[in-house]
């Protein structure tokens, strides 16, 4: 894994020397150094209090100011909330990070925290549906403009640049057809223009891709995926510098977009495997892809390490330690196949669990999308999304063998 500098702490009366951990060291322990009586628990509490007392009026102060970092009110966060952010800050390689009820809500208050009317958004057209349904119905009506192109084609993002643009936003690897938008080269085109770059890293996480490494000024996740891993909390999360936090910070906390403690808790004890899944997961999906691609029941097979893949070399540049766990299928008779898979592999609307699922981006990811537009991206009622889980391979391969020779 990447190696990522965090200073000691166990140097007194000296600067601290920068240490160089691995991710998965840093997923394991990240956030945790600030919190108080660590010889009291080793893992943290989960702090369900929606208030807390202050000796006096000079704390209360100190505390609503932000001059002192204390929790006063479950909305405006809590220690649970406050550890999280600490580790995906480290993560990301970002100065700060803000947690949030879900992964659009951390999205829309991203954008929002510097947009205002009048401006001016490019988005890739192969965004998630709510996030294009975000884009292409909500914005608008707050007098925000949106211009959708294929990210892929730098000429066309630049041919939609306008005076009035101040964000591009795109997905490091899209949902769900796998494309990779070169990222360090969207991001100079949008700096030469005064503009930021977005990026959703919910495909990749930071265990195989770090936006901000490579000039992104926002980056977001949908936590509920690959930093938890186990379909068993919920929220989402956006990294970047501390005056963009703050930015958004105002819009979520005006808005309630607050992630309760139990989730931030949850995510917290997922985040601790992020290095060791993350390889699993990257190992098995190439695994499953390289035996679809030649299934003759698989029409296309949409993942970046298959040498036929269209940004093939920009993503073996990008992502050197793996792509994910997702790739997508267009397999004839899609739900025969389903069928044949029920009781070994689950049809579940979401992605990144330990186990193997699969998903129908025509019906559930991608519906608010029109259908030609569908259509055109080439999100079809036979195409699988797969979320390869760190199942044993030969398993896994035995499961989809069977289910494509039924």
């Amino acid at each position: 894994m990447r190696n990522v500098s965090q200073s000691n702490p166990d140097a007194p009366g000296e600067p601290a020397a920068p240490v160089k951990y691995d991710l998965t060291t840093l997923a394991a322990r990240a956030g945790e150094e600030a919190r108080p009586n660590r010889a009291a628990a080793l893992v943290e509490p989960i702090y369900q209090s929606t208030v807390y007392a202050f000796a006096d009026l000079d704390d209360l102060d100190r505390a609503m100011s932000g001059e002192d970092p204390a929790s006063f009110y479950y909305r405006n966060g809590t220690p649970n909330a406050a550890t999280l952010e600490r580790a995906l800050a480290t993560l990301e390689g970002t100065g700060a990070a803000l947690v949030a009820g879900s992964g659009m809500a951390a999205i829309s208050a991203a954008l929002l925290g510097v947009l205002k009317a009048g401006d001016h958004v490019i988005t890739d057209a192969r965004v998630y549906g709510v996030t294009y349904a975000l884009l292409a119905e909500e914005f608008p009506r707050l007098g925000i403009e949106v211009s959708f192109v294929d990210a892929c084609d730098l000429n066309e993002v630049e041919d939609a640049f306008r005076p009035n643009t101040r964000v591009v936003h795109v997905e490091s690897l899209t949902n769900p057809l796998l494309t990779v938008p070169d990222v360090p080269a969207l991001a100079r085109l949008a700096h030469e223009r005064g503009a930021l770059l977005s990026v959703d890293n919910t495909f990749a996480s930071p265990a195989v891709f770090r936006p901000a490494e490579h000039g992104a000024d926002l980056v977001t996740h949908s936590v509920s995926k690959y930093l938890s891993g186990h379909s068993s909390a919920f929220g989402g999360v956006l990294c970047a510098s501390p005056e963009l936090v703050a930015l958004a910070r105002t819009r979520l906390l005006r808005l309630g977009g607050t992630i309760s403690a139990f989730d931030a808790w949850m995510t917290m004890q997922g985040l601790k495997t992020l290095g060791l899944r993350m390889r699993a997961h990257s190992g098995n999906a190439q695994a499953v892809a390289d035996v679809l691609v030649n299934h003759p029941r698989v029409k296309a097979v949409y993942h970046p390490g298959l040498s036929d893949h269209p940004q093939f070399h920009l993503a073996m540049d990008l992502f050197p330690q793996g792509f994910g766990g997702m790739l997508s299928a267009d397999i004839e008779d899609a739900p025969r196949f389903v069928r044949a898979l029920a009781g070994r592999i689950p049809l579940a609307p979401s992605l990144a669990d330990v186990i193997t699922t699969l998903s129908w981006p025509w019906g559930t990811s991608h519906r608010p999308l029109p259908e030609p537009e569908r259509r055109r991206l080439g999100i079809t009622p036979n195409l699988l999304r797969l979320s390869i889980g760190i199942e044993d391979i030969g398993d896994l391969l035995g499961d989809f063998e069977a289910a494509l020779d039924a």
